[in-house]
């Protein structure tokens, strides 16, 4: 019926659209075409042609006005798109272990490209989707039927709709076949008829006739045809020929109609043609001897009660008539049985198919049930996931409530917090800004009487204001370095506090002046090279001077968030009040580390700063700065505290001296008597200070303090016995809540003045004064400069 690819096996081409009907077509086809043995498919899909690159506002543009590689890549993401619409059909066949192939025809009339693909095939079985009314109406409407009339004439299309067949436009080889087939089974009934029917009469069609419709058995046949015999030879003796042959034609017409009429019951042309056949074999079967000779017997016996006549020729030309009849009754029987059986066993199969057909609808009810048992169960997994997830966002919208009040909270705790720091650091870090006209009223114009120092970066005047004592200094401000020096170090000591860093009064930032305490006994550098016959510093003094300066590099090693790296320490930046008590000055060429590290961290510096031979050798060399770039500075201190020699090949000159056992001929004779084995080990700390390598230098923090420590303890015994006993403090000295001398005064809100821990211990627990039992208006501690100014003085002279 198809036409077959490679003349082996048929095709049948499949229209695809692409949308949901498409799915129902295919299966349809597959159902139909499968079991008869068909397994080649041809899926069809005609889309429209490309013509332009769509726009997202929906319009389009020509391939012409845009990129080849925009229009080829829009090209191929339309066929990957047509690729994968059409991959599930593919499956689908692919599942059924049907070969299939695909063609996407690029045209805008669907039904002219289907009928050119077909007659190009050719293919003589397609199949479609039906549209909403019936392609096959007078009135032809939809896609279909436009395809149902261009498509040739020699294919047969099948229209479905939701799965089943909707209406068939059967092909012209189709109907000439079937018709051809009903003119030969006709031309066959007729002609086998004609064959045993030619000479025989009525009475004997009739026989026929009875046997055909289950006639009784043959004994009874026989009888009944020698009794229409003998009525027939009384009756019509002298019948002519002509008779006979009326009789003979009557027989014919009845044996035909019989034939048609019993393939017109049939149930198909195919079970005619099988039932023709073999009725048409059976009349060619001879008979057995026996039943031959008993035929004959009996005809004898019923000839031998009848009279005889001269007609004896036609009476033996009629038994051999009968004697033909019978054998086609017997074969008419015989098909009639074989028809049975067949019917039979047809319904034995359909019986089994039906039994099948029963097993199979009770193992999809089961399924079915179990489905919906497993959608139930699903169902309530669903729900109880559903539930359990509205918990859950529930509880979730609880906690972000929770914690966004949490924030919240810590929000205005943190803000609080940073205003109480901000109140304390600007009542403690504090600094007087002082008016250019006070500064030059102060320093008389800068008088050259008044200047007592001048370094690289500014002069220093010793003046007073407001009453105290204090050195001016006076920086190069319109230098862009030097005014970056003058924040730095305005910086650093306004928000920094220890006794052993110069105290900051104030600054006039608008000139780039600082105020700093005066220290009386100046730099350590002229000090320890007795520069204006200046008093030697004692050796006692020494230790303590290096334990002080130890101290103060600490603690802004480990100053927090940032840490600070003085960068330039040296003797002529280390001063000594009247008491010889060291405090570190000149910070400007500090450096504050921007991130909190480790003392170990190093910073990038591409620009050494500082004096040449207190400079860290690998800071000169890489220009990586860290804080043991402090210890190397450091360790020349110690080395010229114990010497009073310049810096030069200094760590040589002691190397030397120490191993050749003459340390005592380098040490300075104007400190006194150095007591040898303290005073080695200080050297040796020295050079382990000075050393090259950073990784050789010892921890500031935890080798160089606990080793100075005990040396200064040796000091304090030395001084101790050098200087007179302590006289008792002043009144205003003493701390009301310690009843002792204050370290670090500062007054409270109440007027009083106390030790700054005692009061801040105090305020943790009580809101009122410690004086007064009042309560206090605010909790804002001002240290007192000028007392703890005139405290270190006492202590001074009293020591």
């Amino acid at each position: 019926m198809e036409t077959s690819q490679n003349n082996s096996s048929p095709v049948v081409a499949v229209a695809i659209k692409g949308n949901r009907k498409s799915k129902y077509v295919v299966m349809w086809a597959l159902n139909k075409f499968v079991p008869e043995g068909r397994i080649i498919f041809k899926l069809i899909h005609v889309r429209a042609g490309i013509t332009g690159v769509p726009t997202p506002m929906g319009n389009i543009i020509p391939f012409s006005q845009v990129r080849d590689d925009v229009a080829a890549a829009f090209k191929k993401e339309v066929e990957w798109q047509t690729s994968e619409m059409l991959l599930p059909y593919k499956k689908m066949c692919t599942n059924r272990k049907v070969q299939v192939d695909v063609v996407v025809i690029e045209s805008d009339d669907v039904a002219i490209a289907i009928a050119k693909e077909v007659a190009k095939a050719p293919i003589t079985t397609l199949v479609i989707g039906a549209s909403s009314r019936g392609i096959f109406r007078r009135k032809l409407k939809g896609l279909s039927a436009r395809i149902s009339v261009c498509t040739p004439r020699f294919c047969t299309i099948y229209a479905v709709s939701k799965g089943k067949l909707s209406s068939l436009r059967p092909s012209d080889i189709q109907i000439d076949g079937s018709n051809k087939a009903d003119c030969s089974e006709t031309s066959f009934s007729s002609n086998n008829s004609s064959n045993y029917t030619s000479s025989s009469r009525t009475d004997l069609g009739s026989v026929a006739s009875i046997s055909l419709s289950h006639s009784p058995s043959l004994p009874m046949q026989r009888f009944q045809a020698l009794s229409t015999l003998n009525q027939t030879f009384i009756n019509t003796n002298n019948t002519n020929a002509s008779t006979i042959e009326v009789k003979h034609s009557r027989c014919q017409s009845l044996d035909i109609g019989k034939e048609i009429n019993v393939s017109s019951s049939s149930p198909s042309n195919s079970d005619t043609a099988v039932t023709l056949s073999r009725a048409s074999s059976c009349r060619s079967m001879p008979t057995d001897d026996q039943s031959w000779i008993s035929d004959q017997t009996s005809i004898t016996d019923v000839l031998t009660e009848c009279p005889s006549s001269d007609s004896q020729a036609n009476i033996n030309f009629e038994l051999e008539k009968l004697r033909i009849e019978l054998r086609h009754v017997r074969g008419m029987h015989a098909l009639a049985q074989s028809e049975n059986i067949d019917a039979s066993r047809k319904l034995n199969n359909l019986g089994t198919r039906r039994m099948e057909e029963a097993m199979k609808l009770k193992d999809i009810t089961a399924k079915e049930e179990m489905a919906k048992e497993l959608a139930r169960q699903e169902k309530d997994k669903y729900e109880a996931a559903k539930r359990e997830a509205a918990y859950v966002t529930e509880c979730a919208e609880r906690e972000a409530a929770d914690r966004r009040d949490a924030e919240m909270k810590a929000v205005r705790t943190v803000k609080e917090k940073e205003k109480l720091e901000d109140a304390l650091v600007g009542s403690m870090h504090q600094y007087h800004k002082f008016t250019w006209e006070e500064i030059v009223s102060a320093t008389s114009s800068f008088s050259e009487d008044l200047r007592i120092g001048m370094g690289a970066y500014g002069i220093v005047y010793k003046c007073s204001l407001h009453h105290t004592t204090v050195a001016v200094k006076v920086l190069h401000s319109k230098e862009t370095q030097e005014s970056k020096q003058f924040r730095q170090e305005l910086e650093i000591l306004s928000r920094t506090r220890h006794p052993n860093l110069l105290l900051l009064f104030g600054a006039c930032p608008d000139r780039g002046c600082l105020v700093y305490e005066y220290m009386e006994n100046g730099s350590l550098e002229d000090r320890l090279f007795r520069k204006n016959n200046t008093p030697p510093v004692p050796w006692f003094e020494r230790y303590r001077i290096s334990w002080e300066v130890a101290s103060a590099l600490a603690f802004l090693h480990n100053t927090k968030p940032k840490p600070i790296i003085h960068r330039d320490l040296k003797p002529a930046n280390i001063l000594l009040d009247r008491n010889f008590k060291s405090k570190i000055g000149d910070v400007g060429l500090s450096t504050v580390l921007h991130s909190d590290t480790s003392l170990s961290a190093i910073y990038n510096d591409t620009g050494p700063v500082g004096t040449l031979c207190y400079i860290d050798p690998e800071y000169q060399r890489t220009g990586l700065i860290s804080p043991m770039s402090d210890v190397y500075a450091y360790g020349m201190v110690i080395l010229q505290l114990l010497t009073a020699k310049p810096p030069k090949a200094l760590t040589h000159v002691v190397e030397t001296a120490i191993n050749d056992g003459h340390l005592v001929d380098i040490l300075d004779p104007e400190a006194g008597n150095w007591p040898f084995q303290e005073t080695l080990e200080l050297a040796r700390l020295g050079l382990s200070c000075a050393e090259l390598r950073r990784r050789d230098r010892p921890d500031l923090k935890d080798q160089v303090l606990p080793a100075l420590e005990r040396l200064k303890e040796v000091a304090d015994r030395a001084r101790d016995s050098a200087y007179s006993v302590k006289s008792r403090p002043p009144n205003h000295f003493m701390c009301p809540i310690l009843k002792d001398v204050m370290s670090d005064p500062c007054v409270a809100s109440d007027g009083y003045t106390y030790d700054h821990k005692a009061i801040e211990k105090w305020l943790q627990e009580n809101d009122k004064s410690p004086m007064t039992n009042m309560t206090l208006p605010n909790k804002n501690l001002i240290p007192n400069y000028t007392l703890l100014s005139a405290i270190l003085e006492w202590k001074a002279r009293e020591i």
